[in-house]
């Protein structure tokens, strides 16, 4: 028996990094999985399939449940078929991890002259808008289950970033993205507390990513060493055993949580 046995999980972002790992856990956990990320996702002998079938496989050949969905949940209609998938494959959603997310680098004013207003904006509506736009819908939906013995019916999880608190050069866009989740977590848990749905967030410092994959080896071992203990990148799973965690922890709610190994960026 597994810790999430018969919950529903809707992980948005969970075709790699930090999402996958958390998608492996749940799953694991005898959780069944919607598994969101952009993409194509075509099935079939040798088919190139997306990020969000190739993890939707990886779990079923563990003897997990799962679907995919490649929908882009910034939108009204994406973070609509999001919980649709789920309570169409499933019959219900219990759980709601926010992993999907997109970074920027660039000076409010540098060489090039004043940022691009786009650029800003495209990140604040992935990041910031499109956490919000799936928790209003997922809460829509949550608000229907039978409450269990505490009188929860659903939790939420959102990904910050140490960027809300630590923003460096450059970081403008991510880190005001970033920080508004931060700062809707406790009024929106506050929302949806008459309605025993939990809400917390978890702002993760140096992840082993796929963006970070593309760095040379010495790069990697380099940024790991600026994580006081343990002296490393953090491990997709060790977000995932948290986001668990949540999931389990009744009196978990309205709390930002920073898993990091105690870093503090520097400005650059």
């Amino acid at each position: 028996m597994g810790k999430l046995d018969g919950k529903v999980a809707a992980i948005t972002g969970s075709g790699r990094g930090i999402g996958r790992g958390i998608a492996l856990l749940m799953a694991k956990e005898g959780a069944k999985v919607v598994v969101n990320d952009l993409g194509a996702s075509v099935s079939g002998e040798g088919a190139d399939k997306g990020p969000a079938q190739q993890v939707v496989d990886e779990i079923k050949k563990a003897g997990g449940q799962a679907v995919a969905n490649t929908d882009n949940i910034a939108t009204v209609k994406g973070g609509e078929s999001l919980v649709q998938t789920a309570v169409d494959s499933f019959g219900r959603l219990d759980i709601l991890v926010n992993c999907a997310g997109i970074g920027a680098a660039e000076k409010a004013y540098g060489k090039r002259g004043p940022a691009d207003l786009a650029v800003f904006t495209r990140v604040i509506q992935v990041n910031l808008i499109g956490t919000f736009n799936c928790i209003r819908l997922a809460a829509a939906h949550m608000a229907r289950n039978q409450p269990n013995e505490e009188g929860e019916r659903g939790v939420v999880i959102n990904t910050a970033s140490v960027a809300a608190f630590d923003g460096q050069i450059g970081q403008a866009a991510y880190s005001a993205s970033k920080g508004g989740i931060v700062g809707m977590t406790l009024p929106i848990a506050r929302d949806l507390a008459e309605l025993g749905i939990r809400v917390c967030t978890i702002a993760p410092g140096l992840f082993d990513t796929p963006l970070l994959a593309g760095l040379p080896e010495p790069a990697r071992v380099s940024l790991g060493k600026q994580v006081p203990f343990p002296p490393r990148l953090g491990r997709p799973a060790e977000y995932g055993a948290l986001a668990a965690h949540i999931v389990e922890n009744a009196m978990l709610n309205g709390e930002t949580i920073r898993l990091d190994g105690a870093i503090r960026m520097q400005p650059r």
